[in-house]
């Protein structure tokens, strides 16, 4: 039996290491050939849960067994095929290739980067990249930020730096009871994870003075006035605004510029979850859906949405640089030696994660080798081809368009003569499980006021006009 030495040797080798990798490029690269073409392929290849833990049982060998191909192929046979072009589900995006090859080259590097010596490489270019996300959006010289594990992540760590600028005590000190209660305005279409940073700071339900929108699902300025005059009568004391640039539900745009008017007039922190529309920055023929964005306080950017990078990229990007720091205002000392406790350089001083990967090594790369236009030409395309869409149904006698689009999401239901409007619902998630269970597409769905709706989201860059006309078909046979 061979020592554990020659094991782990062997476990190390880097000739089987080149041997295992160019059969998994390979595989994969044929595996992304049928994908992207959708060639005798279902989007999701529906299993139910216990099938799936069947397939992957909780038992490992006490010594080697199998092969890598072999269980890539069960995990590539069994997963959501997010490269098909009829994926026009979630906001997660089919990642570059060439993205996805620099996740190999961090996990092999695995420089952890909470401080500089830890990633000496992906510190600098997280900075360089955090500079061009801000320069994007136009915010000014002497801003900054950080990247992090996705927008839950992100819009915490924006609003924790926010109680620090304009709770006026030491909350890291004092905790939440150390000074009156706060609370933060927000629009009713924002994401639930603004509500779960409200209470995991201590806050509470009221920790949230929520905001109406209009018939567009836009926030409506004008109600901010008796939002805050309301969270005031209740004793809480209003810190900030949260606005949304492309909400998760119908994709809406809140009017930015009279946000920031709002909280100028009131000394109130303006907070833009964008991590879905912050990319419309990025395209000169839709730049104006996020006019006003070069005032906030703090922007939320998902790079793996609108991007096009592997999940988890999120810009947290902060007016004033130095804000990045007041988020976790501690230190722990064995990590961050000396008086300077505000390098930019030791990441881990601003951000929720102390071990992270390097998440700017994907998107620096993508940038250096495709160039910025590819993904400004990206955003124009899909947003384009969701107001053809949007058109299309429109035009459809036996469909129902929620809304015109603001960006790539289109919001719409299957509504055929002869079909009561008690039904309709039930109908809209009958139709969208038969669809996905079969594999044709990969949708949602989502509850507006007029009850429930099919939402896509045209985030694929390959999804064709061609791909969209057959989801119309497909939904009229399928019913």
């Amino acid at each position: 039996m061979p020592s554990y030495r020659d094991r782990v040797t062997a476990a190390y080798d880097s000739e089987h290491f080149r041997r295992q990798g160019h059969q998994l490029v390979d595989q994969l690269a044929d595996y992304l050939s049928s994908a992207t073409r959708g060639q005798d392929m279902p989007v999701l290849p529906w299993i139910s849960p216990d099938e799936g833990l069947a397939r992957f049982p909780a038992k490992f060998p006490e010594e080697p067994s199998g092969t890598l191909s072999g269980l890539m192929e069960r995990v590539l046979s069994t997963s959501n095929h997010l490269h098909h072009p009829r994926y026009i589900g979630h906001q997660v995006t089919a990642p570059l290739p060439v993205a996805s090859l620099c996740d190999l080259v961090s996990s092999l590097l695995n420089n952890g980067m909470a401080v500089y010596e830890m990633g000496p490489a992906s510190s600098a270019m997280e900075h360089s990249v955090l500079r061009w996300m801000a320069g994007q959006l136009g915010l000014p010289e002497g801003s900054g930020g950080v990247l992090t594990s996705g927008g839950s992540a992100g819009n915490l760590t924006a609003l924790l730096a926010a109680r620090q600028a304009r709770a006026g005590y030491d909350a890291w000190g004092g905790g939440a009871s150390a000074g009156p209660p706060l609370t933060v305005l927000v629009p009713e279409t924002a994401h639930y994870c603004i509500s779960r940073s409200v209470k995991m700071m201590g806050w509470g339900a009221e920790g949230i003075t929520p905001v109406p929108v209009d018939a567009h699902f836009r926030l409506r300025p004008e109600a901010l006035e008796e939002a805050r005059a309301r969270a005031l009568g209740a004793g809480r004391r209003p810190i900030a605004v949260v606005a949304c640039a492309g909400s998760t539900s119908t994709g809406a745009f809140d009017p930015l510029e009279a946000v920031a008017d709002f909280c100028e007039r009131h000394g109130l922190w303006f907070h833009v979850d964008g991590a879905h529309g912050a990319s419309a920055a990025l395209s000169p023929s839709f730049r104006h859906q996020v006019k006003g964005i070069e005032r906030a306080d703090s922007v939320v950017w998902d790079a793996h949405k609108m991007m096009l990078m592997p999940a988890l990229i999120t810009a947290v990007l902060f007016r004033e640089g130095s804000r990045s720091f007041e988020s976790f205002a501690q230190e722990a000392s064995y990590l961050f030696h000396g008086q300077d406790t505000r390098r930019w350089s030791d990441i881990g001083l601003r951000t929720l994660e102390c071990t992270k990967e390097m998440m700017a090594l994907k998107l620096y790369t993508s940038l250096s080798l495709l160039g910025t236009r590819f993904f400004a030409d990206y955003v124009t395309a899909t947003f384009e081809l969701a107001r053809r869409f949007a058109a299309r149904i429109q035009a459809a006698p036996d469909f129902e368009l929620a809304l015109e689009p603001d960006c790539n999401i289109v919001c719409f239901r299957y509504a055929p003569e002869g079909v009561p409007a008690s039904q309709l619902d039930a109908l809209q998630t009958h139709l969208r499980e038969r669809l996905i269970t079969r594999g044709d597409f990969y949708l949602v769905q989502t509850t507006l006021p007029r009850g429930v709706h099919l939402r896509t989201t045209l985030i694929h860059p390959l999804t064709s006009e061609e791909d969209l006309s057959a989801l119309l078909e497909t939904l009229r046979r399928a019913a």
